[in-house]
């Protein structure tokens, strides 16, 4: 190497003051540090890579820019956790990120009640992000529809419902719900409880294909098997805790997610009863739990990667002009060990 060629090297000093940063700044950019935001990650090596820097490049510091941002929004809820660690808003979260990634798209999280739809609407105009997923309907149906009513981009991961405005993406709730029971029939269960907050619009859709099944086995619905809860595993555990207290019998749960049903088997597990041999359980959603809880549980699975990626490919063609129609999945029945069969 000359002696040209060596001064033409540039050190992680000299990026500093291209970049008008500190060096402990350029070093931790170049060695892709979460401390550092991407849009300077990207400046930085930007810099790095057209003026010859001496030292090694980590080859997870990426230059290109995202071609969208999209914001993820998740409501007050019905009933459903809103924190991320809820795991089916985890799984569904993943499903759209990977989407995203695969369409060069950035993904930002909002903490945005959206209790309104002006906050929502602002998020967008403010440049931060073009467009919106807003997961779960809960109580907002008409702020939802506001929010279409005035252009801004966005789609949802709910239910269909009456008047609707705006476009949707969602398992067939009524379908699943239906299933579930019918399998519990099958399985020789007659006195079936239904455990969920009914109030929320999904699980109202679940709890109607819930009351069809029965109708269609001549079973009666007996309103002391409704048992209200949110979707804390400590709420299911109360309700069967409580009917058991109350000598109401049942030899069956339909559960609205996976983590009711998992606190429905610990409650009943508590009460001295048998899963599956006294009482058939099954879930919603198949999370990960669903299949390593004990005993294992059988679930109604819906699809959060067909999900995320037409939440995507629908929101990105709203952001071309485009129109895009609602979307109902289809649902799966996962059979474990918790009913028996």
């Amino acid at each position: 190497m000359s002696d040209n060629e060596e001064e033409s090297l540039y050190r992680l000093e000299d990026l500093a003051e291209l970049a008008g940063v500190s060096i402990s700044t350029v070093s931790r950019a170049l060695n892709d540090s979460s401390l550092v935001s991407e849009r300077t990650k990207k400046k930085i090596l930007a810099l790095a890579q057209s003026n010859n820097y001496s030292g090694k490049l980590k080859e997870k510091v990426y230059t290109e820019e995202a071609e969208k941002t999209i914001s993820i929004i998740i409501p007050p809820p019905q009933g459903r956790d809103t924190r991320l660690s809820d795991p089916f808003i985890l799984d569904l979260i993943g499903g759209i990120g990977d989407a995203l990634k695969e369409r060069n798209c950035d993904l930002l999280i909002s903490h945005l009640t959206l209790t309104d739809y002006h906050s929502a609407a602002n998020l967008v105009a403010s440049g931060r992000c073009d467009g919106l997923i807003v997961i779960g309907q809960s109580t907002l149906h008409k702020q939802l529809n506001q929010l279409a009513d005035i252009k801004v981009p966005f789609v949802a991961w709910g239910a269909q419902l009456p008047d609707q405005s705006y476009c949707s993406v969602g398992s067939d709730n009524q379908q699943g719900g239906r299933r579930a029971t019918r399998h519990l029939i099958r399985m020789g269960r007659k006195r079936i409880a239904f455990v969920g907050e009914t109030d929320a619009p999904e699980v109202a859709l679940r709890f109607k294909g819930y009351q069809e099944a029965l109708e269609e086995a001549g079973i009666e619905l007996d309103q002391r098997l409704i048992r209200p809860t949110n979707f804390y595993p400590e709420s299911a555990m109360e309700a069967v805790e409580e009917m058991r207290e109350l000598d109401i019998e049942f030899d069956g749960v339909v559960a609205a997610s996976d983590m009711i049903a998992i606190g429905a088997m610990r409650g009943l597990i508590r009460s001295g009863v048998r899963v599956p041999e006294d009482v058939s359980v099954i879930g919603y959603d198949d999370i990960l739990a669903a299949g390593f809880s004990s005993p294992a549980l059988s679930t109604i699975k819906q699809d959060v990667t067909k999900a995320g990626r037409l939440m995507v490919s629908k929101l990105l063609r709203l952001l071309e002009g485009e129109t895009v129609q609602p979307s109902i999945l289809p649902t799966d029945l996962i059979i474990r060990e918790s009913c028996g069969s």
